[in-house]
């Protein structure tokens, strides 16, 4: 299990999708892409969806994800991309009342009891009280973390 923080955008993506019984159908899909920007948002949900979509798809929406922290996770079994809603337990130190902050994150796992238990795994690592206040399953199919660009190899001309 491992987290990563970032900027996440969540994209639509339209497409003619093959089915099983050899029928094709238009389907729009929900992946999460990271990015930095709107735009690099669209190229990089552009450049995924190429290797997996032959003919043409259009971006139907891009939109900045409620969530900043990502939990992956490299199991077979976990499929699945799960909102979950946790409540930040701290003490205010001038009114010495708890104060709750409320963060979304995103997590992979197969199931809802996966996710808690997911959850617990990193959260378990920090020093941060927390309740969990939700657990929701989502549409994504996918989240795309960024990549650098390949750069030329910077052998010289001459040898």
């Amino acid at each position: 299990m491992r987290s990563k923080t970032s900027q996440w955008f969540e994209t639509k993506v339209r497409y003619e999708k093959t089915l099983e019984n050899g029928e094709t159908k238009k389907v729009t899909e929900a992946y999460t892409v990271e990015a930095l920007s709107f735009s690099e948002a669209e190229a990089k949900i552009t450049e995924e969806m190429a290797v997996y979509i032959r003919g043409e798809f259009d971006v139907k929406a891009i939109t900045p994800a409620a969530y900043g922290e990502v939990f992956f996770s490299d199991a077979d079994k976990d499929d699945k991309w799960y909102k979950a809603r946790l409540s930040f337990i701290t003490i205010d130190e001038k009114t010495e009342k708890e104060k709750h902050t409320i963060v979304t994150k995103l997590v992979q796992a197969g199931s809802v009891s996966g996710a808690v238990k997911h959850i617990d795994d990193v959260m378990g690592n920090t020093m941060i009280d927390y309740i969990i206040v939700s657990i929701a399953d989502t549409k994504l199919m996918d989240v795309f973390e960024y990549t650098p660009a390949k750069q030329k190899d910077d052998k010289p001309e001459y040898e």
